[in-house]
């Protein structure tokens, strides 16, 4: 394996793990801004207030989302076992 090889895998597996955390980062900023501006609004400073929607908002683009993440790992997995049979 040469240093570009070990580049190569490397910037798949960031690109896998930003496909699969992405979403979910994504539904918790807009969860938080929203949960913010009703709390500003209101004025209700409550800190469990935020932390169940996003938890609920999470769990809910984490079952949506398990089919995108399968096959993200499944196509990285072969092109890595595709790398070391090679190579």
């Amino acid at each position: 394996m040469t240093a570009h090889d070990a580049i190569e895998i490397t910037r798949a597996a960031m690109v896998l793990v930003l496909t699969i955390v992405g979403p979910m980062l994504i539904t918790s900023l807009i969860v938080g801004v929203v949960i913010g501006l009703v709390q500003a609004l209101t004025q209700i400073q409550e800190m469990t207030l935020t932390f169940v929607p996003k938890l609920l908002a999470i769990g809910m683009v984490l079952l949506l989302c398990l089919p995108m993440i399968g096959s993200a790992m499944a196509n990285f997995t072969h092109q890595l076992s595709d790398r070391i049979i090679q190579g």
